[in-house]
This record gives C-alpha cells, structure tokens and sequence, in this order.
C-alpha cells in the first residue's frame, strides 16, 4: 500500500498547490481579509474537491465521460461563477484596518461550489480514481484513502496560497497599491476562465 500512497500523495498536492481559481480566490482574500479569515474558503474547497473525487470514485466519473454534455453544463456554470467572483475581486474598495472587519471573507459554500463547478477538479479527480483506485483488487478502501489524501493535500494546497495571500498583504498598505493588486487578481482569476474552454 506505501508503493501506492506516495505517488497518490505526491499527484493530490501538486493538483492542489498548482494555480488555479480556488488558489487565486484564495490568495486574494488572504490578502485582503487575512488568513484565518479565509479559512472557510479553504475548507469549503477542500470539503468541494473532496466530494468531487469520491463521486468519481462512485461511478460519475464513467458518467461524465459517457455524457460529456453534463461536463460541459459545469463548465458554463463553472465560468459564470469565476466571472463573478473576478468581477467582485477586481471591484473590491481599498480597505483600511478600521473597516477591514466589516467587510466579508469569502464563505465555505462559496468554496465548495467553486470546486464543484471546476471542471478541472472533475477532470483532476477522474485521472487520479483511474490511476490510483480502480486497478486496485478491493477499490473501495482506495477510495477512501483517495478521499482522505485528496482532502489533506487540498486543505495544504489552498491554505498555502491563503497564506501567501496574507503575506503580500502586508505589502499592501497603500491603497493604490491595493487597488492595483485586486484588479490584477480580479483579471487572473477571469482569465481562468478561457482554460475551462481550451
């Protein structure tokens, strides 16, 4: 089983750590709200991704690649939320450290639904079920540890650009600088959106 759990481990944190929308929400919100505010978003992502990758390992994934139309319905839904989301990150005022606490942190089931409707969680999910669970003589325990390898590397993978986030933070007290810093976020994380359709 360690042949296997190390090379499960190793592709779980680098689908979680590489860039990506829920790591660009992530990062922009630490900066803006501080780390441990961001953690609902992490944890609803890492709750979202980690429901995606047990219901590939359940059969949807083989439905997802009989009806690639449902894929597809994802994918629009997908791209409307992250254009919503760049809009209210590029929008954001400059916060000062008075009214920094007023203002709202990204929630959990913003999170989740943002890993749900990723297609390249689906897509990251399927391959790592295919490689890592269904060759294996008893598939079901290989879920779970999939499940539960897939919800600690994300819940690192996101974290790490929330903190990341927070740091550049501290680097933004201007609020030029803070403008600048989401409108860029805000232009990334929309950008996002042409891979969804590449």
């Amino acid at each position: 089983m360690l042949s296997v759990l190390i090379p499960m481990m190793i592709f779980a944190l680098v689908g979680a750590i590489t860039p990506g929308p829920v790591n660009l929400v992530a990062t922009s919100a630490g900066a803006r709200f501080g780390s441990l505010r961001t953690m609902p978003h992490v944890f609803g992502a890492t709750l979202g991704y980690t429901l995606v990758v047990y219901l590939c390992g359940v059969g949807v994934g083989e439905l997802l690649e009989r009806y690639p139309v449902v894929l597809d319905g994802f994918r629009y839904a997908g791209a409307a939320l992250l254009l919503y989301l760049a809009w209210k990150i590029a929008s954001a005022s400059p916060t000062t450290r008075l009214d920094e606490g007023e203002q709202q942190a990204p929630r959990l089931i913003q999170g989740a639904l943002l890993q749900i409707l990723n297609p390249k969680a689906w897509l990251v999910a399927i391959t790592g079920i295919s490689l890592f669970v269904s060759l294996h003589a008893d598939p079901a325990l290989y879920l779970l540890l999939f499940c539960a390898v897939s919800f600690l590397a994300c819940f690192i993978g996101v974290g790490f650009w929330a903190c990341a986030g927070q740091l550049i933070g501290r680097f933004l007290a201007s609020q030029r600088a803070q403008l600048y810093f989401y409108r860029l976020m805000g232009a990334l994380l929309g950008s996002t959106v042409i891979t969804l359709f590449i």
